[in-house]
């Protein structure tokens, strides 16, 4: 099977290796199209909290079709579509994952949506819902909206019954979070801090009951102030590549929260609970209420590149390799 090898810190190569045989309770998928995330980068470039040991095949997101099962697995059957979350190893053209975490895809989604939606929709499933306390009606300024985790957001919001300020750094990005269903945009690469601050209060008649923040940065501050009473500013990560120092004080007022949101951990500590949640929002999928993003496609070999781009922010939307 071909499979993107990381040998050493920092980069990584297309290479020829031996076939995967699945395992007692577990299934071999025959990949056919893996989705590359923000932490496959930050696993290859050795700046994640977990480093796996030398070498290790990156890409956690795969989708294709059971080929093969090992002892004491019927389920699901071989031929089944599936979509799994495998840690790592997903970028190749094989991966065996427990059975248990190949979950069955509508016919509706192909395999390259399919591979970029468990980790960016449960994440923002996670958030909003189980963290955050979103209800119908509430106000949601997502940040980072043109990115893969910040268009789930704002479709998931949407499909919560959020109204959602959609902020992003270029005219493709926003209107990719339009299409995504988010009711205002904010430009943040015009607008500074404080000018979306005041947008966002305008806009929500004194303040946002949501802050979605995956970037970090400069503009957490501002967002933070933008929250209206007994607002709840949703932590999720820092693609800008600076965490903030945030001031309690904005905290206190107005009975505001911070909010850590680490789906990951919690994903892994609770499989049968990430697999309920995901067959939630596959419901969705299914029902019309939530359209994932397609994603760009990219073949195997262009893995460095791809999540080079993720790394500096220059994708928009989702990305899939085809092996």
């Amino acid at each position: 099977m071909r499979a993107v090898i990381c040998e050493e810190l920092g980069s990584v190569a297309v290479t020829e290796t031996k076939p995967v045989e699945p395992g007692p309770g577990q299934v071999l998928i025959a990949v056919e199209a893996a989705g590359v995330n923000y932490v496959d980068g930050l696993f290859v470039q050795g700046r994640y909290q977990i480093k796996p040991p030398l070498p290790f095949v990156p890409g956690g997101e795969v989708a294709g079709t059971v080929a093969a099962a090992g002892p004491g697995v019927t389920e699901p059957a071989v031929g089944t579509r599936v979509v799994a979350m495998c840690g790592l190893g997903g970028f190749a053209s094989q991966v065996a994952v427990p059975a248990t975490a190949a979950v069955p895809i509508p016919d509706r989604l192909d395999a390259a949506r399919a591979a970029t939606f468990v980790q960016s929709y449960s994440t923002a499933m996670f958030a909003l819902r189980n963290r955050g306390a979103l209800t119908a009606g509430e106000t949601v300024l997502v940040l980072g909206a043109g990115g893969g985790v910040g268009l789930a957001a704002v479709q998931v919001a949407a499909a919560l019954g959020a109204r959602v300020l959609a902020a992003a750094s270029s005219p493709e990005k926003l209107a990719a979070a339009r299409a995504a269903g988010a009711h205002e945009l904010a430009d943040t690469s015009e607008l500074t801090p404080a000018d979306l601050k005041a947008l966002a209060r305008h806009w929500s008649d004194g303040g946002v009951d949501l802050v979605y923040d995956p970037v970090g940065g400069e503009i957490a501050e501002q967002a933070l102030r933008a929250l209206g009473d007994h607002g709840r500013y949703l932590v999720i990560g820092f693609a800008s590549g600076t965490i903030p120092a945030l001031p309690l004080n904005q905290v206190l007022l107005r009975n505001r929260s911070l909010v850590g949101v680490d789906w990951g951990a919690w994903s892994l500590t609770g499989p049968l609970r990430q697999r309920a949640l995901l067959e939630e929002l596959l419901e969705l999928v299914t029902s019309g209420r939530l359209d994932p993003v397609a994603p760009r496609t990219a073949p195997l070999d262009a893995a460095a590149d791809v999540m080079d781009d993720l790394l500096h922010r220059r994708v928009v939307g989702k990305v899939a390799l085809i092996p």
